[in-house]
């Protein structure tokens, strides 16, 4: 359905791709009030789950000290909100094909929405975890939607821009999660203290189900006879025993249980891929069709390799600020910000090229990212007394601007030939990659940081082991670019 159609009025855009419009109408040049009301909505609501992602994390200390939470509660706030939001989205991307996507993204935030206050009203940390897993549920069905309305909903220009904007989106919120929490606790509004980093969401989360409720359009494809309820558990059941040993095995010292995890985990893989085979034909979780060609494997491969990256550099980048240039939290928050800001003007460009040099803008992203790389590097490696805040400001902020340029085309790109009955489902992959990407990324950093640290704090040691990162990050970056070349290399998403 165009962009120009939506109105006031939710629209069913129920349309399988064999069957398109009578009559197509031309992309317009400009998006009306009723799309543009749409987009700011569905971002919204993917700007909450990426807050709720990282806002938490300045305000643990005072969590642990009002809620007397110790170290293990303390991770799972985080490991909580994550491990559902991985283990739910393909079920939440296929209940928005069945169902429709706008009623999932409108039920993810009501559970979004009521988890918040619980957080916010929590007097002890069971509570609060409970809640946090709630949060991930909803999330799990809000975030699919998101995608999946977005590649069904726009056309042409307007398309672009919408994902343009999607990515600049995703760079902000890595801004504000941090920032906001900081000002949020410190500001002890009513003498709350951290209670209002999830109660901040109650508005928001209103706003989002009840002008969603009316400009968003609803699609779908078509009722379904009934849910393909083993596909879900076998797939949930796969990703948790994959993910959660990736996410506690470094922890624990890489006890035999986390390998014996894994192996059950790709174990119950192999069977849900097979049972997968056998439901093609009946409403199957996974439409394995998605795989056949290669645009669409090929830029969830290069997803993957992202959230690789992502995993492996932010965790140690931290440690290599604080333990191998003496910074402060506070100063490594502020290199943080710089990347971001970054990040946010590579998303802005791509925004604004609205998809006119189709895998070229993503591909040059990661060129610049690799090239930046590689100057932090040389810079570490000549002394890292000399590496202040406003000398590394040139080689961060580079890097962030090339992964900016990454995200909203690939996403655009990745999803293009993706047909409008299936959208959920590979939306939920998408996403999925990512998150099993930074599962992935964390446990590298055993052997590609923690092998030459030790624990220790010494400088050289933590520096000598950043440098070893960034060789990891550098490939991985290279791996992602060639996989790029299965992405569309015409502005027209017309593949070579």
């Amino acid at each position: 359905m165009s962009s120009s159609a939506l109105g006031n009025e939710p629209q069913n855009t129920t349309q399988p791709s064999t069957h398109p419009p009578t009559h197509p109408a031309p992309a317009p040049s400009k998006m009306a009030l009723g799309a543009w009301t749409a987009l700011l909505v569905l971002l919204g609501a993917e700007l909450l789950n990426i807050l709720d992602q990282s806002v938490v994390l300045t305000a643990l200390p005072a969590i642990q000290e009002s809620t007397g939470a110790g170290p293990a509660a303390l991770q799972w706030l985080t490991t909580g909100y994550s491990l559902p939001v991985a283990v739910g989205l393909i079920t939440g991307g296929r209940l928005g094909d069945l169902y429709g996507r706008r009623r999932m993204l409108l039920v993810g935030t009501v559970v979004f929405t009521t988890a918040s206050l619980l957080c916010g009203l929590a007097a002890g940390p069971g509570v609060l975890i409970a809640a946090r897993l709630l949060q991930g549920v909803g999330v799990a069905l809000m975030i699919p939607q998101v995608l999946a309305t977005l590649h069904v909903t726009f056309e042409g220009q307007n398309r672009s821009k919408a994902f343009g904007l999607y990515g600049a989106v995703l760079s902000l919120a890595n801004v504000l999660g941090p920032v906001m929490g900081g000002l949020l606790t410190e500001a002890d509004l009513f003498g709350l203290s951290w209670r209002p980093i999830f109660l901040v969401n109650v508005p928001v989360g209103l706003a989002v189900i009840f002008v969603g409720r009316k400009f968003i359009p609803e699609s779908t494809v078509k009722k379904a006879d009934r849910l393909d309820l083993t596909g879900m558990a076998l797939s949930a059941l796969a990703i948790v025993l994959i993910i959660f040993p990736l996410t506690e095995g470094h922890l624990h010292h890489w006890p035999l249980w986390c390998f014996a995890m894994l192996a059950a985990g790709l174990l119950a893989l192999g069977v849900f891929l097979r049972h997968q085979q056998r439901k093609q034909n009946n409403e199957p979780l996974v439409p394995l069709s998605l795989f056949r060609g290669r645009q669409f494997p090929g830029g969830t491969a290069a997803q993957l390799m992202q959230g690789l990256l992502c995993g492996l550099f932010f965790m140690t980048w931290t440690l290599y600020l604080q333990r191998g240039l003496g910074m402060s939290p506070f100063h490594a928050a502020l290199a943080f910000v710089l990347l971001s800001l970054g990040e946010l003007a590579g998303a802005t460009i791509a925004a604004k090229s609205a998809g006119r040099f189709a895998r070229r803008l993503p591909q040059a992203g990661a060129l610049i990212t690799i090239a930046a790389m590689a100057g932090y590097g040389l810079q570490a490696a000549g002394g890292q007394a000399e590496v202040t805040l406003l000398a590394m400001t040139a080689p961060v902020v580079l890097i962030g601007f090339g992964l900016g340029m990454v995200g909203g085309p690939l996403a655009d790109l990745s999803l293009a030939k993706v047909p409008h009955e299936d959208a959920g489902a590979a939306s939920g992959l998408f996403n999925t990659a990512m998150h099993l990407g930074i599962a992935l990324g964390t446990a590298l950093t055993a052997l590609a940081f923690f092998a030459t640290t030790g624990g220790s704090s010494d400088a050289g040691l933590n520096r000598d082991a950043f440098l070893t990162v960034l060789w990891w990050v550098g490939s991985l970056l290279a791996l992602m670019w060639a996989l790029m070349f299965c992405l569309p290399k015409q502005a027209d998403n017309q593949t070579d």
